[in-house]
C-alpha cells in the first residue's frame, strides 16, 4: 500500500470524539498514541531480554503499524509528506555522519547546522 492509500484508509478510523476540532487536540492524540504504541514495542523486546520468551515478531509487525497509524495523524494535521520527512532525516544524518556512523559525531552534533537543514525545507 502506498503512503496516501494509506492515509485517506487510516482515517476512516480515527475518532471524531474529541472536545474542540482544534488540531493541536488532534495532534496530542497522534503524539500520545506515538508514545503508547513505542511502550509496547519496548515491552516485546523486554520480553525477549529480560524473560527468556521469543520475540514475538507478529506483535512487532501489529506495533509497528500502530506506530504508522499515530504518525499518520500527525502527517495530516500538518499536512506533511511522508516522504518529505523521510529526505529531510536523511539530509540531517548525512550533515552529522556523512556517509557512516561515528559515535564521535553523534556525541558532537552541530545543532545549528542540523536546524537549518530542517528550517530550509
Amino acid at each position: 500500500m502506498d503512503i496516501n492509500t494509506y492515509l485517506v484508509e487510516s482515517e476512516k478510523t480515527l475518532s471524531t470524539n474529541f472536545n474542540s476540532n482544534e488540531k493541536t487536540e488532534r495532534l496530542l492524540h497522534g503524539a500520545i498514541g506515538i508514545v503508547t504504541e513505542s511502550g509496547e514495542l519496548l515491552d516485546a523486546l523486554k520480553k525477549k531480554l529480560y524473560y527468556g520468551k521469543e520475540l514475538d515478531v507478529v506483535n512487532i509487525k501489529e506495533e509497528l503499524g500502530d506506530l504508522m497509524w499515530y504518525i499518520a495523524i500527525i502527517l495530516r494535521e500538518l499536512d506533511f509528506e511522508l516522504e518529505d520527512i523521510l529526505d529531510l532525516n536523511i539530509s540531517k544524518l548525512r550533515s552529522r555522519y556523512g556517509e557512516t556512523f561515528l559515535e564521535h559525531k553523534a556525541l558532537q552534533r552541530d545543532l545549528d547546522t542540523e536546524r537549518a537543514i530542517l528550517e530550509d525545507s
